[in-house]
């Protein structure tokens, strides 16, 4: 399952990269490569095996290929081809062929990279949080509401996040804009909740499960027996101010969702997060929020002829939307790596079949889109300020900070949870923690900051977000899994940044000011 983390994909949850040259694809200049079998136009080509698993795979083109030449390389191979993104050179194809990436990958004047973006056979997907969710209950709701203060929405007595980044002081200044639209790549979006439906956004939301955007009515909502995380994720951003339940991080921008998990594993595939990234891009929003990892690989090494092709069509996706004025931000993930260290132990990866237990350089191999160029990293705080104990880190590597809950840090709240508070689908609400909730919280102030500078470049919202960042140097003490209070040993400090909190943790008053 993609790793959604109360912070990111997998309940334990869950990326530089240079793309290849220039994207700048040339439709009308024809393939150099020779067709795949006969060539002398007297033989005929050998069928393709079909005896194979059916799987999907991503083709990158090469700068001056043609998609349309792509194309019949793919059926010859034995394909067929699902979708294609001319914009960006990638091509999301199936087939049965066991060889058929190892044929297309022969063919150098069409194809960069080729590779199947799973290991076990079609299905007809997954999130970063820590935990399982714990719904309100009716006693706790009226304890919060009982404590509400004039100004105040029933619930909000709880969110002690939202006071963490002082977005309850933001709001008597600036809710946002509603030409701003966070779009929330994820499980799904319940938008008939109460405190969702006002500024929900369906003409730029869509399913693009299996790489295909669907439009349709509901399509974007989670699966009858799919996960919570992408409405609690949704509530963070942007529950509206009306008198009911919680307020978002930004309660006057739009949210819209964009379903990219399979029903039952409630995993994320390349070529539904490669749909994602477009349509986003298309349809005109501003701030992506990204809490999971795209499975099978928690880390995708460039050096596996699969991998690397899952970490070009993605940075390929990526690097196109933020052309197109999308932000993009990404939970850092739940395993309490440090992204910036030389080894780190995988031991779930594919998660779609058997793990296989590896030793990997996050320098090479990625945890995406977490780290591909342009994406704002974002760790997770409690309560306290204290790094979450769940929370990966990584000097250089984390971009800023924001809360995403800590079981350990409990604060002086009605309920005295330290999880974060958010809506669920049917019109409730619970608490998940994870950097799956810590990233929602700088998506919303990044949708404060486009609300306040409309025409400012995803790398200037970027910029701001770090420069308005609190500032926050290593801790002495930091909370284990266990709950104890060890030394913070693993946070490093250099540059006016550490490896727990970036440039800090982000502030949505200094965003409306």
């Amino acid at each position: 399952m993609a790793h959604l983390g109360s912070g990111r994909r997998r309940v334990a949850v869950p990326i530089g990269l240079a793309l290849t040259a220039s994207l700048a694809f040339l439709p009308s200049v024809a393939a150099s490569a020779a067709p795949l079998g006969n060539t002398s136009g007297a033989a005929t080509a050998a069928k393709p095996d079909t005896t194979g698993p059916k799987l999907s795979y991503v083709a990158n083109l090469n700068t001056y290929a043609t998609v349309n030449a792509a194309k019949k390389a793919i059926e010859r191979a034995g394909g067929t081809v699902v979708t294609s993104y001319e914009q960006i050179g990638v091509v999301v194809a199936h087939s049965q062929n066991p060889d058929f990436a190892k044929q297309l990958r022969a063919q150098r004047g069409l194809f960069v990279s080729v590779g199947a973006t799973r290991t076990a056979p079609l299905k007809t997907v997954q999130t970063t949080e820590e935990g399982t969710t714990q719904k309100l209950s009716a006693a706790d709701a009226a304890k919060a509401a009982a404590t509400a203060t004039d100004g105040q929405e029933p619930l909000e007595p709880n969110q002690w996040d939202l006071r963490a980044i002082k977005a309850d002081q933001a709001h008597k200044i600036n809710d946002g804009s509603p030409d701003v639209t966070v779009g929330v790549i994820d499980t799904g979006v319940d938008d008939t909740h109460p405190d969702l439906a006002a500024n929900f956004s369906k003409g730029q939301s869509a399913n693009c499960v299996g790489g295909v955007a669907d439009t349709t009515e509901g399509a974007w909502r989670p699966y009858a027996d799919g996960s919570d995380h992408g409405t609690h994720v949704a509530g963070t951003i942007a529950a509206a101010r009306n008198g009911v339940g919680i307020a978002g991080v930004a309660p006057g921008v739009k949210v819209a969702a964009i379903k990219v998990s399979e029903p039952g594993t409630s995993l994320f595939f390349t070529e539904a997060v490669v749909c994602g990234f477009m349509f986003a891009a298309e349809k005109g929003i501003e701030v992506t929020n990204n809490s999971y990892y795209v499975d099978p690989w928690l880390y995708n090494c460039k050096a596996d002829d699969d991998q690397k092709a899952l970490v070009e069509a993605l940075g390929r996706a990526t690097k196109y939307a933020e052309r197109k004025g999308v932000l993009s931000v990404a939970s850092a993930g739940n395993s309490n790596h440090d992204l910036a260290s030389n080894a780190i132990t995988d031991a779930t990866s594919p998660d779609d079949g058997t793990p296989v237990t590896r030793t990997i350089d996050p320098h090479v191999c990625l945890d995406i889109p977490t780290q591909l160029p342009g994406v704002v990293t974002v760790s997770a705080t409690g309560d306290q300020g204290f790094k979450s104990y769940y929370s990966s880190f990584g000097l250089g590597v984390v971009d800023v900070a924001a809360p995403g809950g800590d079981k350990w840090q409990v604060p002086a709240t009605p309920d005295a949870n330290g999880r974060v508070l958010s809506t669920l689908p049917g019109g409730g609400y619970g608490y998940k923690q994870g950097t799956s909730m810590a990233g929602p919280h700088v998506a919303g102030v990044a949708a404060l900051l486009k609300s306040a500078h409309p025409t400012a470049t995803p790398a200037q919202l970027q910029a701001m977000l770090k420069a308005q960042a609190t500032k926050a140097a290593c801790p002495e003490k930091v909370y284990d899994g266990t709950g104890a209070l060890v030394d913070a040993t693993t946070c490093q400090s250099k540059w006016g940044q550490t490896g727990y909190y970036g440039y800090g943790v982000v502030d949505a008053l200094k965003a409306v000011k």
